[in-house]
Formats: C-alpha cells, structure tokens, sequence
C-alpha cells in the first residue's frame, strides 16, 4: 500500500477485512474431535451458533469432526476458503500459512501461541508469517489471540473458544489482551450490550485497532467503538484515523499502564516530564476518544452512547424517591463537572401541585418513597418541558419488587418525548443489572439502566466532554508570518558542521538567532567567558542585568547557584561572576562551566514555560505549563502531539491551573494569552521543519500584559 493515495487506502484496509469479519466459507485447522481442547472449542461454537455459510474442518488425522467430513490440508478443500482459522503448534503456523496463501485464502486468525510474546524464536516465528501473509496478499488476526465474533444475522459468526455469544448490537470492540476477552464477552452479555462485531488482535502482527477503527468507521452497523489497548502501534496513524471517525462515532477507550511510566533520563524539563502517560493523554485529547480507567466504565459508557443522544449540555436533574441516593449522586455530578440546576420556579411550582407536601422539590427532587408509578410519569413529564435541564437522571428504590415494572412502563412512556427534544435520559434502578428499558422496537429506543446511581455520573460526564468535543472548532494548522527557515537551517548546519558529537547543545548566540528567525521573542543577551568581558557586556546591554552559567552538563543552574538576578553596576557583574566560579569550585564542578550568559532583565510577566522533545514512538512532543524554577516540581503542564492546530494551542494554555494567573488573579492584569498561543504554533512549526531539534526548553517565558507579548529569558535547544 505504499504511495497509495489516502482514500484509496482506506478502501483498501476496508475491503481486506470482509474476509475476516464478513466470511463466506471458513477453514478450521486444527478442528479436533477431543473435547475442551480450543479445536473442538471453536469449531463447535461456529456450527452451534449457525454460521450462515460452510465451514471445513482440517485435520489430518481424523476422519470426522462433529460429524463433518474433514480434510488432510486446506489444499484438499474443493471450495473457495474466505477465512483460515489455524489452531495448531507454533511450529507447524508457518508452513500452514504458507498453504493458505497456495489456496487463496484471503484472511487468516492465527489462535496459537508461541510467537513474539515468547522468545526471540517466536519472533522470527511471528516475522516469518507476517512475510507469508503479505507476499500472498493475506490479512492476518494474532498470533495468540482468542478470534472474531461477528452478531450479524446474515453472518453468526462465534470463530472463538468463548461459549458465550453475545446479543447483536451496534457496539463494536477490540482488545489486545486474549485473557480479558473472555471476561469481556460475558460481561457485555451479562450487561444487555449488543456488539456487532468483537476482534481479539493479540500480538497484532498484522490486523491492528487502526485498521479496525477504519473498518468500524464506515460499518453502518457499528455506533459505537471499544478499545482496550496496551499500547499503540503506530500513533501517528492512530491520530489521523480517529480525528476524522470521532467527528460521527464515539471511541471509548481504556489504555493499560496508567501508572508504570515514570521520568525517563532526559537532558531538559519537557523531556523529564514528557512520559508515555503524559503522551497518551495528550493523543486523546487531540483525538476526541473517550479514555475511561475500567472495564465497568468502558460499557457504561457505551451502554449510553449507544441508546440516548449526545448531551447537548451539562445541566442535570435527578429524579428520585429516596433521598441518600439522590445526594450521593448530586456529589458525584458535581465531582465530574456536571451541573445541577436550581429548578425554575415555574417547574417547581408544577411539582408541587401534585408531589407530596414531604417532597423535596430542590435538585435532586426526592419525591419520597411514597411515589409511585403516576408520580415518576407526571414528574418526567414537566421535567422534559423545562428548557434548562440536557439531562435527567431517574432513580428507583423499590419498595416492592413488583413496583419496578410499573415504573418502567411509565418512564417508557415519557422516553420518545425526551428523544424528541434531545434530552438525555437515563435510569438506575438499584439492585437491577443488566437491564434496560426498551421502547420503540422498530426505531431501538432503549433506557439504559445502572446498577448504582454513581456509576450514571461518571458515564454522562464522559458523554458530555465528547459532546464538547464535537461542539468545538476543530482547527486548522495556521500558516505563520515572519519566519525565516532559511536562515534557521543554516544556524544549525553551521553548528552541526563544527562538531560530530552528537547529541549537542546549541550556544546561546545561536539559539537567539534561531528563536528568531521563527519570530520568537527573546531577552537580550550575549555569551562572555571572564568577569571583565561580562561588565563590559552589561554595560552595553544596559542594567539591570542577570548572570546564568553556561554549560553543556548543568540543567538546572539554579541547584548550582549559577543564577544571579537584577545586577545593577559593573561591580555587582564582576562580583557574580566570582561567586559563580567559587560556587562550583566548592562542588568540584568548576571544569563544566564554559562561561556566562549576560542578559537583559525582565522582571515583570508570568513565568511560564514551553518545550519540546522527540518521543520514539509519537513523535515531537510540545509542551505548555507553569514555568520557572519549579516546573518539574508543579507539574502544572499540559502536552500535545505535532503538528498543532490553532485549537491545540489554545487547549494547551486554558487546561493548566496557571492559566488562572494568565487570566489576571486577584487585581493583576491579564497576560497575552494570544500572544502565547502563537509562541507554541511556532514551536510547532519550527520542528517540522528541524527534525534535528531532539529537546527544548524555554522557561522562563515571561507573558507580559495583555498586547505586548512575552520574553523568552532562558532557552536550551538539544540537536540530535
């Protein structure tokens, strides 16, 4: 698919899956008669949920699998073969793809184990079919993965060793992990959620979510997506797939390893706090996909997403008959962002003409335990009228069982009126599970019901961010005026020509040259190696003046006492300069100091900082948060993968706690947001076009009042 043109390839990956999930014929090789084994597993589960087309047992070494006739090899098929489901040794893979692609099959699910999870012999194992699968033209599942369900009616496809075949549905899912599938498949069916279709991808050596999201975003069947990923394959794809399907289907996703990354060695602040934690968030926040931290919420998610429409708002209310519930909820609406409206005294008034006088009529509404079906139905009814309520959550305590169903009905028959005004409307039910209330067969209108009132708060406020999400502009990649790549090209082929070490650090004439030919600010300054060259150079700068060391080994200056503020004469700038040297002299340090940096005084502004860095697997990283001396200590940052769009960057500076200081906190003026936003554009651009640039750190960056832009006081730029 190389040099193929991008709509062409989407095709292409589209297409190339029908094999897999869509098959007309199946071969199963490794269909054994011995029960419990995954053979006889998987072929009985694809012959007890009727496949709707043929399905070939291949063994060798018997005659007769589930009473069908088998066959030597997958060449003495007479049929065509769509799919090739192979469950046999890793060793004997190899040479069974090599038939497949004799044959023509054109998809193949790899069920064994003993590939690129094992050993290096399993790699090469694992390479060399990957190899088969392309040279034939192939798709290829796993290896060790657990197979493919597909609900379909036209299809029935159940091509793993799980029993449990789920209800059919408009929810599609991927998992990495074989292990979890099993749980997840049951659990979705213990839940009511009906899947279309469902892909274990295991060592994903070839088939990966990317391909699926392509696939699942242009399914019709398919609403929603679900992914439980461990890592990413190819994060840059990833980013382009699912920036254009969350604009029409939500992705919900729970990505593992949350915790395990910590700093890596790193040369500059971005680079020490740039982890793949901090990477992945910062991808699906560029991206749009729903990230939840558990299985439970992955489905409740889904089972929302899938049956009400997308909250147009955030304003809640919640509908109760019993008060702990109703609060215990309210805290959690309001722990996730969601608002709880004071209801409209014309609404109020409406309830209480027939709420009992016991009734709290504040939000939550606890009607008491006394309320009954008529009560939830006349109640649902006003509050679907009330134009400054998006959502309405129904809690149900049941005094007597038989109560519930009388409720249900009467909340199934205020539901195509909250639909028709594009009302979000969800129930909890407690102690129920895996129910919902349906209505409206033909169109498919369903309640979702939840276990715990709790657990409808996190959902909605999942739903609710990606109702934003779709709200929002989605941005464009700014072209930038006054920038001189040229010039910034040569800064560093001179400074790469002079040394072949590598990586190296660029001196601070040349990152002032550089910074400024992208049109980036910076203070004043120049680089001297004695203490007279320093007053000398002061005095031409004009004081006051601060002193910074200069070294290629020493990040932080300030641990060192290499920093020196607000000099106000030749004399202070001499004297600096000596207790800088002394200072290091003391750590036995004084061999890494290569001079001093004199530079003009910015004392006024809010310090924030911007940086940089390449990360192996998503690329250049850029960074925005508070700055200073404290950075890595605050942690106050937000991150976002290049290249950014306008959106990007103002995303970056608004999601960090010190845009409140930007803001203008407690009388003090605002800061040039703008003018910051257009610093980190240009950053951007700077390192798509210098990919040499391995680190950056800016920080200090002084954002100076509104309309006069900022100052970058400090800069480190790392070449590779």
């Amino acid at each position: 698919m190389e040099g193929m043109p991008l709509e062409q390839e989407k095709d292409f990956d589209t297409a190339s899956l029908e094999a897999v999930l869509k098959p007309r014929s199946i071969a199963v090789i490794g269909a054994s008669h011995r029960k419990l084994t995954i053979g006889n597993t998987l072929f009985h589960n694809l012959l007890h949920q009727e496949f709707t087309g043929v399905v070939y047992p291949v063994n060798p070494n018997a005659k007769a699998v589930a009473a069908v006739q088998t066959y030597p090899s997958v060449l003495d098929i007479p049929g065509e073969v769509d799919l090739a489901i192979i469950i046999t040794p890793a060793e004997t893979v190899p040479r069974l793809m090599a038939e497949c692609g004799q044959k023509g099959v054109r998809g193949v699910i790899v069920i064994s184990a003993g590939f690129g999870e094992s050993s290096p012999e399993g790699m090469e194992r694992q390479k060399t079919i990957l190899e088969t699968a392309r040279r034939y033209g192939m798709r290829l599942v796993g290896p060790n993965c657990m197979g493919v369900i597909n609900t379909d009616p036209a299809v029935n496809m159940n091509a793993t060793f799980s029993s449990v075949f789920p209800p059919a549905g408009g929810v599609a899912m991927s998992t990495q992990s074989g292990a979890l599938g099993l749980a997840i498949i049951e659990y979705a069916r213990n839940l009511n959620i009906g899947l279309s279709t469902f892909v274990s991808i295991g060592n994903r050596a070839d088939v990966s979510s990317n391909d699926l999201l392509e696939y699942w975003g242009r399914d019709p069947s398919t609403r929603v997506i679900l992914l439980y990923l461990e890592s990413f394959g190819n994060p840059k794809r990833f980013v382009r797939i699912a920036r254009s399907i969350t604009l029409t289907k939500p992705v919900v996703a729970v990505k593992s390893g949350r915790t395990s990354a910590g700093s890596r060695a790193a040369a500059s602040h971005t680079g020490a706090l740039a982890t793949a934690e901090v990477a992945s968030e910062a991808l699906f926040a560029q991206t749009g996909v729903i990230r939840v931290d558990t299985l439970e919420e992955l489905f409740n998610v889904a089972n929302l997403l899938s049956h009400q429409p997308i909250p147009r708002g955030q304003r809640v209310a919640i509908l109760t008959n019993g008060g702990g519930p109703g609060i215990m909820t309210a805290d959690a609406c309001a722990n996730r962002g969601l608002e709880l409206r004071t209801l409209s005294a014309k609404t109020v008034s409406k309830l209480e003409s027939f709420l009992s006088p016991r009734a709290s009529l504040a939000n939550p509404i606890d009607m008491t335990a006394d309320a009954g079906a008529e009560e939830y139905g006349r109640a649902l009814d006003v509050l679907v009228r009330d134009d400054d309520i998006d959502i309405v959550i129904v809690i149900f305590i049941p005094p007597i069982p038989v109560q519930s169903e009388e409720v249900a009905d009467a909340i199934r028959e205020l539901a195509p009126k909250f639909r028709k005004r594009g009302k979000t409307l969800v129930a909890s039910f407690m102690g129920s599970r895996g129910t919902s209330i349906e209505y409206d067969s033909q169109g498919g209108g369903c309640i979702p019901i939840f276990t715990f009132p709790e657990h409808t708060a996190v959902a909605l406020a999942e739903a609710c961010q990606y109702g934003r999400w779709l709200q929002r502009p989605k941005g464009v990649v700014p072209r930038l005026a006054g920038i001189n790549r040229e010039k910034a090209a040569e800064v560093l082929a001179s400074t790469l020509s002079q040394s072949s070490t590598r990586p190296l650090w660029l001196e601070t004439a040349s990152i002032s040259n550089l910074l400024n030919a992208y049109g980036i600010k910076v203070a004043v300054s120049r680089s001297v190696t004695t203490a007279e060259d320093a007053a000398r150079v002061a005095e031409e700068i004009g004081f006051p003046v601060a002193l910074k060391l200069q070294s290629d080994t020493i990040t932080h200056k300030t641990e060192v006492g290499g920093v020196v503020l607000s000099l106000r004469s030749s004399g202070e700038v001499k004297k600096a300069f000596s207790q800088i040297k002394e200072r290091l002299e003391g750590l036995g340090r004084v061999d890494e100091m290569q001079g001093v940096t004199v530079q003009q005084m910015i004392s006024e502004g809010v310090e924030v900082i911007v940086g940089l860095t390449q990360d192996p697997s998503f690329g250049p990283l850029i960074m925005f948060g508070m700055g200073g001396t404290y950075a890595e200590f605050f942690k106050d940052i937000a991150f976002r993968i290049h290249p950014l769009t306008d959106v990007d960057a103002q995303d970056m500076v608004h999601s960090v706690k010190a845009s409140q200081l930007l803001a203008g906190w407690r009388g003090s003026k605002p800061s040039d947001v703008k003018a910051l936003e257009d610093l980190l554009l240009r950053v951007s651009a700077m390192v798509e076009d210098l990919p040499q640039i391995a680190e950056m750190d800016l920080n200090p960056v002084k954002a100076q009042e509104q309309g006069q832009g900022y100052v970058v006081v400090d800069a480190r730029v790392l070449l590779s």
